[in-house]
């Protein structure tokens, strides 16, 4: 898929949101990918996916043991690459506040994870994801995303790979510009602010 398939895609879910966004992260922005909405239809989240996995590098995709991602974002998108890579798919939750498996999920020491998210932009959830597997013995190899909206400045500690890179702006509270000091802030995403 190329960059403007993927963005019609999320346009076409009324995914591509604009207006003053707080971001799970509690970073500002002025516009905001609401992946639940574009992976709530099923064949949309499987085209996605696929074009997600045939982006890994053949090597990696055949050393992948299973996928996992983290409560609640990557759930969806994670469970389509575990069907489009033909392996099994976990989900870690923070019910403490900290990721860990549960729900009788288990992690084999050796086992060779791809995390899997559907945006990263500081990368914080992604870090502590991917702490998580390796505190159970997993080897994390590499960490595949929806979005990356970073602008290429997040290091995961693995090797990254993004269906689509989106760069767009990002401000503290308390250093957004007039025009979006504006508008009303709003938080669609699933985590409280940090």
């Amino acid at each position: 898929m190329t960059d403007d398939e993927i963005l019609a895609e999320f346009r076409a879910a009324d995914a591509l949101l604009e207006g003053h966004f707080i971001l799970s992260s509690g970073l500002r922005s002025p516009r905001y990918l609401q992946c639940a909405r574009v992976l709530m239809d099923p064949a949309r989240a499987e085209r996605l996916a696929r074009a997600l996995a045939a982006k890994l590098p053949a090597d990696l995709r055949e050393r992948i043991d299973a996928v996992v991602s983290p409560a609640m974002g990557g759930v969806i998108i994670g469970h389509e690459m575990g069907r489009a890579l033909g392996r099994p798919a976990m989900f870690l939750e923070r019910p403490q506040g900290i990721f860990e498996l549960r729900r009788g999920f288990r992690i084999d020491s050796g086992t060779r994870v791809l995390m899997v998210e559907d945006v990263v932009t500081t990368g914080l959830s992604s870090r502590e994801a991917i702490e998580a597997v390796r505190a159970t013995g997993g080897e994390v190899l590499a960490e595949a995303a929806l979005v990356d909206r970073s602008s290429g400045k997040t290091d995961l500690g693995v090797p990254f790979h993004p269906l689509i890179r989106i760069d767009v702006p990002t401000y503290e509270a308390d250093s957004v510009p007039p025009e979006l000091a504006a508008i009303p802030a709003v938080k669609p995403g699933s985590r409280a602010a940090a």
